[in-house]
């Protein structure tokens, strides 16, 4: 169902047969993962926050790139963060571990991800002080959450080939689980998007993409 490839920064990523695209843009997986989620989204919300515990929404949890920059930067920086990732489809312990993306973070960071990966599967867990996690085995229509969360980071796959994951009536219920002044991020940006963003009662900021993107999307509730 997925393989191995490596991307044009030197980091790996998988590729999903079934959906026929990459976890990750081609461009550089660790690159994208970065500009978008930790500096555009993570950064800014902890900026937002002023030192309290930020709770962390991920719309297609993936490879688990996202979640172990972010959890890095959680830990670096002594931030408290709840992180719910939310995945309809979970890649195998083998497959993580075969992204190799420990060369990129200290080896505990890793190693507790690893350790801790298939438990936090429907459960959460805590793989610091002050840094949980939970994956959702669910599909995002099926998610239901009573946490207004600070961030959301939507990285579900590209609208060419999971375009149900944009509609209008999916980001109005993503968006419904975002706490007022809270931020949505995005790698995409599109007119329907930014429609669908404004009419769920967000600001629309286009900010630098990634390498290979021209713009990003970033968003705040009212």
């Amino acid at each position: 169902m997925n393989k191995i490839i490596q991307t044009a920064d030197g980091s790996n990523t998988l590729f999903n047969e079934t959906i026929g695209e990459n976890y990750h843009s081609k461009h550089g997986a660790l690159q994208e993962s970065l500009h978008v989620f930790v500096t555009a989204g993570l950064k800014k919300a902890m900026e937002n926050a002023e030192g309290q515990p930020l709770s962390v929404l991920e719309v297609g949890f993936g490879t688990g790139l996202n979640y172990l920059l972010s959890l890095t930067h959680g830990v670096e920086t002594q931030q408290s963060i709840n992180y719910t990732g939310i995945e309809a489809f979970p890649i195998s312990l083998s497959e993580l571990k075969s992204t190799e993306y420990g060369q990129y973070v200290p080896a505990s960071i890793w190693e507790a991800l690893i350790q801790h990966y298939e438990p936090a599967i429907g459960h959460q867990v805590t793989l610091f002080e002050n840094q949980q996690l939970n994956i959702a085995h669910t599909t995002l229509a099926d998610f239901n959450s009573s946490t207004a969360f600070d961030l959301i980071y939507y990285d579900a796959f590209s609208v060419q080939h999971q375009p149900e994951m944009w509609t209008d009536e999916v980001i109005a219920h993503t968006c419904s689980f975002l706490k007022s002044g809270g931020i949505f991020v995005t790698y995409a940006i599109t007119g329907n998007l930014k429609r669908a963003l404004k009419k769920a009662g967000l600001t629309i900021e286009k900010l630098p993409g990634a390498p290979g993107k021209r713009e990003m999307l970033r968003a705040t509730k009212l």
